[in-house]
């Protein structure tokens, strides 16, 4: 997998923005994804330098459409402790 396909997008909340205070940003990533892989991408897309990355899988819900039942699909999320004094330029001001 290349290391631009790893990273989806940034996952932008209310407990998130939270967590930026810590040096900590919040992924969406590709869903084979592993530890070093994400860890390559960031410090590749961002220039920065990456102490940890935590990975949490989240599961697809349940919606109603009509009178079907429908599952969204699973996803993967990446939270990723960077190193104290850097920051990513992409969060600020959101």
């Amino acid at each position: 997998m290349h290391l631009y396909e790893v990273l989806r997008e940034p996952v932008i909340t209310e407990k998130g923005t939270i967590l930026q205070a810590e040096g900590k940003y919040v992924f969406k990533v590709a869903y084979k994804a592993t530890k070093p892989q994400i860890k390559q991408a960031v410090e590749a897309a961002f220039k920065v330098k990456v102490v940890s990355v935590n990975i949490i899988r989240v599961s697809g819900r349940l919606r109603r459409m009509g009178n079907r039942i429908v599952t969204e699909p699973a996803w993967k999320k990446a939270i990723v402790t960077l190193q104290p004094g850097d920051k990513i330029e992409l969060f600020e001001g959101v």
